[in-house]
C-alpha cells in the first residue's frame, strides 16, 4: 500500500472512534448493504459516526481492501479496529454484542405479538415437513418480508403463534408487533402479511378498478405527462399536473385519496412517492398508465 495513503487512513481512524467506509453517505447510501449497516448503527443507538464514501476515490476504495484484508464494502471500524462488513454487523446486533462494541445501551426488547391464521399454520407446517427448525420472519428497514424455515440463533426472539414457533432477530422483532400472517389458496396461492407498524405506502391501482371509481364520481386524478402527450391521448376526468394542480394539491387535506398516472406508470410513481413524503396517506399510482387504459378500458384512446 502507498505509504501516504496508509498514513491518511491511520489518521482518519485515530481521529474518529467509529468510521464506516461505505458506498454513498449515511444520509444517502448507494447500495443495500451500506444502507443496512447505517440503519443497524442507528438502531443500536449510535447517533454520530464518520462516513466515508469510497465511490468518490478509487485509490481509497482499492486501498481499504488491502488495509482490512476484506474485499467488499461497507467496512466498519470502531476504536481503530476493523469490526466487519454487513453480515457481521447484523450478527453482532442480533446477539447483542454490537451494543458493547459501540458503547451504547441496548434498548429494552418488547416481545411482539404475532398472529398466524389456521390456513397459514397449515401451509407453514407443510413447508417445514421433514425440516428441523421453526418459521423465521425477517422484516427489513424497508418493510420487506422474508419467511424461511430455520433454527434458532444467538439473540433470537422466539414466539409461539398457535401451532407455529416463530423466530425473529432483534431488529425484526422491533418492527413486528401486531403482525398478522394469512395464506390464500386462490390462484397460485401465497402468504399475505399485514403489519400495522408499516408507514404509508403508495398503493398500486389497476385501470379496471380506476374505471369503477371514476364511474362512481370525480376523483383527484392527476396526469403527470407533458402537454404534448395529453394532446395525443388522455383519460377523461384526469387533471393536468400543472402549477394550478400542484397548488390545489397543497390545499387538500392529507387524508384525501389522490391518484397519479402517466404513460406506463414510472413518472407517476415518482410523483406519488413525492406526495407520500409530503404527508399524504392515501396515495395511488395507476399501474400501466394510460397505455393500460387504452388496451383494457377504452381502445378509442390512442396508443403512442
Amino acid at each position: 500500500m502507498d505509504a501516504q495513503l496508509k498514513q491518511e487512513i491511520d489518521t482518519l481512524l485515530q481521529s474518529n472512534r467509529v468510521v464506516l467506509f461505505m458506498k454513498g453517505s449515511k444520509n444517502f447510501p448507494q447500495c443495500g448493504f451500506s444502507a443496512t449497516v447505517v440503519n443497524t448503527l442507528k438502531e443500536a443507538g449510535l447517533r454520530e459516526f464518520k462516513d466515508i464514501n469510497i465511490l468518490q476515490r478509487a485509490d481509497l476504495r482499492d486501498g481499504m481492501k488491502e488495509f482490512a484484508s476484506w474485499p467488499t464494502f461497507p467496512q466498519l471500524y470502531v476504536g481503530g479496529q476493523f469490526v466487519g462488513g454487513c453480515d457481521i454487523v447484523k450478527e453482532l446486533y442480533a446477539s447483542g454484542e454490537l451494543f458493547d462494541v459501540l458503547g451504547t445501551k441496548a434498548p429494552e426488547l418488547k416481545i411482539p405479538t404475532i398472529s398466524v391464521s389456521a390456513s397459514a399454520q397449515k401451509a407453514i407446517a407443510a413447508a417445514a415437513e421433514g425440516e428441523n427448525g421453526a418459521l423465521r420472519i425477517e422484516v427489513s428497514p424497508q418493510w420487506e418480508y422474508a419467511l424461511s424455515i430455520d433454527e434458532a440463533g444467538p439473540g433470537d426472539v422466539k414466539i409461539e403463534a398457535g401451532s407455529i414457533t416463530v423466530l425473529l432477530d432483534r431488529q425484526s422483532a422491533a418492527r413486528a408487533d401486531g403482525l398478522r400472517i394469512d395464506f390464500s389458496e386462490v390462484g397460485e396461492g401465497g402468504f399475505k402479511i399485514e403489519n400495522p407498524n408499516e408507514p404509508p405506502r403508495v398503493k398500486q391501482i389497476d385501470v379496471g378498478t380506476l374505471k369503477g371509481l371514476l364511474d362512481e364520481g370525480p376523483l383527484e386524478l392527476f396526469d403527470v405527462r407533458t402537454p404534448d402527450e395529453r394532446a395525443k391521448a388522455k383519460i377523461e376526468g384526469a387533471q393536468h399536473f400543472d402549477a394550478a394542480a400542484q397548488q390545489k394539491l397543497a390545499s387538500l387535506d392529507k387524508s384525501t385519496a389522490i391518484f397519479f398516472h402517466c404513460h406506463h406508470g414510472g413518472r407517476s410513481q415518482q410523483a406519488a412517492d413525492h406526495y407520500l413524503r409530503q404527508g399524504f396517506t392515501n396515495v395511488y399510482n395507476v399501474a400501466g398508465g394510460i397505455d393500460a387504459w387504452s388496451q383494457q378500458i377504452d381502445p378509442k384512446v390512442a396508443r403512442y
